[in-house]
């Protein structure tokens, strides 16, 4: 479950998280104790649900950091738009505040201590973010590793840890494992003696095994011991799903898939699931029913045609389905090819309706039915759906789970049009396969309501 964790949420980014509500929960109550004095601050605290008060605060502040992506790992190393996004999240802050304060009088704290304190916390929150990126190029900071293996893998991995020291990661050497010299920090020949002498040498502390053929080429016993010492000695694929959040689609192997627990889904993981996308449905059903009626209008006001599109999609185990969309192109127009920018299809409301993602609010429908998931792969016509099985290998994976109104690859990238940018998708969908659960469920419903929001993606 902590590999699991680690893999989908960086322990980085939740420690980065919890330090700035320590930060921001200080910086409130020393504001308190600066304009009531530390008696009447202790007294509020205790008696007059001052803690309550701080608390709905401080959520909310690191609420907004989070939806302005300041804890993405990505943005951290970039002061500028570090600055950026912080002045946006400050004043987003305070209008999500005077909303929250008009709905629940009672836990308003006084206007004062709140400007005093969440101004002293984004002013701290700034200064640690610049220590933090430079604490993450010293040598001390980072874990020293080494890659063992060649091949496309090892050059990827090379890639990203040398562009993302903020990972916590430092590549000292990477090895081809064939016998021969040896150099450091770059991919050269190696034996068993050169590997530990080199693993002592530079004091590494990780092993990543990146071999693509291993047979004959392992050095099993020295893995072992080094493990003994304390070194870890890591999968490639398993470091690179951590750090990228997808598969890497050339390490999969049918013995993997057929002898690994890694893609199987327990009974009862599928039977919550399938609550959880009743309850979301139904709720939203009835909560957004207003909303379609209005736009099921302006849909018959725009331009002639249904109002309701239908379109065959692929479902679980390649069943076809079909999909309910509200219409967002004129009728009659070929709908099969994807949404472009500036679009001649897309009628006025639908240019709207996109941009807002309200046409796919009949898809609660297909949920309600069973059709769908709240969450999984997008489902795609059965013409798309086949080329890319005869040309993506593993394709027909995705087809073990039902697709959803939004998914892992969905929050993670943007639209596909290319061959290429749909197997890197696949690669988000193996990856939500492979570490199926109802928390990374909520965590990708977390990032539709952000995506959602911030009104990002929608063509």
């Amino acid at each position: 479950m902590t590999r699991r964790f680690q893999a989908i949420v960086p322990v980085r980014s939740v420690i980065l998280g919890l330090s700035e509500a320590l930060l921001a929960t200080l910086a409130l109550l020393a504001s308190m104790i600066a304009f009531l004095g530390l008696q009447n601050a202790t007294l509020a605290l205790g008696y007059e649900r001052a803690d309550s008060q701080v608390a709905l605060v401080v959520v909310l502040f690191v609420l907004c950091m989070y939806y302005f992506d300041l804890y993405d790992l990505n943005v951290l190393h970039n002061s500028r738009e570090v600055v950026t996004n912080l002045v946006q999240s400050f004043g987003t802050f305070f209008l999500v505040l005077a909303c929250a304060y008009s709905l629940f009088p009672s836990l308003r704290l006084q206007q004062a201590v709140v400007l005093a304190g969440t101004g002293t916390a984004a002013i701290g929150a700034l200064c640690w973010r610049q220590l933090i990126q430079h604490a993450s190029h010293w040598a001390a900071f980072q874990e020293r590793v080494l890659l063992f293996g060649d091949g496309p893998m090892a050059s990827e991995l090379s890639v990203i840890l040398n562009a993302h020291p903020e990972l916590g990661h430092r590549l000292v050497c990477r090895l081809s494992g064939q016998p021969g010299p040896a150099t450091d920090a770059a991919a050269s020949p190696s034996c068993d003696d050169e590997l530990l002498r080199l693993i002592d040498f530079h004091k590494i502390r990780r092993v990543v095994v990146t071999l693509g053929e291993r047979r004959g080429r392992l050095p099993v016993d020295s893995l072992l011991d080094l493990k003994e010492q304390g070194v870890l000695v890591q999968e490639g694929s398993e470091l690179y799903e951590r750090i990228t959040g997808k598969v890497y689609l050339d390490a999969l192997r049918p013995s993997m898939l057929l002898f690994s627990p890694a893609f199987e889904v327990s009974t009862t993981t599928h039977i919550f699931k399938r609550l959880l996308s009743l309850a979301v449905s139904i709720s939203a059903l009835l909560a957004t029913a207003p909303i379609m009626l209005l736009v099921a209008v302006a849909i018959r006001l725009d331009s002639p045609g249904p109002i309701i599109f239908r379109q065959k999609r692929v479902g679980l185990h390649g069943h076809l389905f079909t999909l309910y969309k509200f219409r967002s192109m004129r009728d009659g127009v070929d709908a099969v090819r994807a949404a472009e920018e500036g679009d001649e299809r897309v009628t006025r409301v639908g240019r709207w309706l996109r941009s807002a993602r309200l046409d796919e609010l009949p898809q609660l429908w297909n949920i309600l039915r069973g059709d769908m998931h709240l969450v999984g792969p997008r489902p795609f016509v059965p013409e798309q759906e086949e080329f890319l099985r005869a040309n993506i290998p593993f394709y027909k994976l995705r087809w073990s789970v039902r697709p959803g109104a939004t998914g892992w690859a969905q929050v993670n990238r943007g639209y596909c049009t290319t061959l290429e940018d749909n197997a890197d998708k696949l690669a988000f969908d193996l990856f939500y396969i492979k570490h199926f659960s109802l928390g990374l469920d909520l965590l990708v419903l977390f990032k539709t309501v952000k995506i959602l929001m911030l009104g990002r993606g929608g063509r």
